[in-house]
């Protein structure tokens, strides 16, 4: 894989939660900087699902249910029951003290976009982040280069994208198994009278099958542990006990309904 910092090319393809992307340039952004306390996670503060790396499904599975979500099985961490929410980030924008925070979200506001006039990935900067302006607390570049802030940066990004290569292997060879099932979340309410209501249904998505899993022969299932991905397999399960804790902290939120 190559990236670049210079703007050798055009962008390509929408990014969740970024809004306006752009090369990252000293020509660009030499004046800029990054209040970094300022609402560090506000621009997340409406997402409902966030996307996790294979190697997060441990620390995140304490948090959020993980599932596999569209044609291409995207791991999600789903932070809501309800849409447009993020019940992990407060009014100030900030991470509750015992939430994992993904690392899709601690890139921002950098990210690596397709060049699409060539085969290598550019790193950019979303210029509409709140965190970003003249005079932050720590500059991008300093005498036209990149400062040790912004080259730590690059490095998150480029390593972001060898964790996402290698969950888009963990996810094929789920595929190639059949191990996927689709799936339902329901939530049982309790009456006034301590009485179980009706089950709701809160999410549907695609899950890892534990009777598909189960069916597997010991050469496969020692094939899953040598990689490690057996290990991501359990933690995936283990997390959809979350569910309850998500309607839990929604009613704290929304005593009222």
């Amino acid at each position: 894989m190559q990236t670049t910092e210079l703007p050798a090319g055009q962008i390509s393809g929408n990014v969740l939660l970024y809004v306006n992307p752009e090369p990252l340039s000293a020509d660009a952004h030499g004046k800029l900087g990054i209040w970094r306390n300022q609402t560090p996670y506000r621009f997340a503060a409406a997402a409902a699902a966030i996307p996790v790396q294979v190697t997060e499904f441990g620390p995140a599975a304490l948090n959020y249910p993980i599932i596999f979500a569209g044609s291409e099985y995207q791991p999600l961490a789903v932070t809501s029951i309800r849409p447009n929410e993020n019940l992990f980030i407060d009014e100030a924008g900030a991470y509750v003290p015992d939430a994992y925070v993904p690392a899709y979200v601690r890139r921002y506001p950098f990210v690596l976009a397709n060049d699409s006039g060539g085969d290598r990935l550019i790193v950019c900067v979303d210029r509409a982040a709140e965190a970003i302006s003249e005079g932050g607390d720590v500059a991008l570049f300093e005498n036209g280069e990149a400062t040790e802030f912004t080259r730590a940066a690059i490095q998150f990004c480029s390593d972001y994208e060898m964790e996402r290569q290698r969950t888009e292997a963990f996810v094929k060879t789920l595929r190639e198994l059949d191990l996927f099932e689709d799936k339902k979340a329901f939530h049982t309410p309790i009456n006034p009278d301590l009485t179980q209501g009706e089950p709701v249904q809160i999410a549907e998505y695609f899950a890892i099958s534990e009777t598909k899993l189960n069916a597997l022969s010991n050469e496969r299932l020692a094939e899953l542990r040598s990689t490690g991905a057996l290990q991501q397999i359990y933690a995936h399960l283990t997390s959809l006990f979350n569910w309850e804790r998500l309607v839990t902290r929604t009613l704290l939120k929304y005593p009222n309904g």
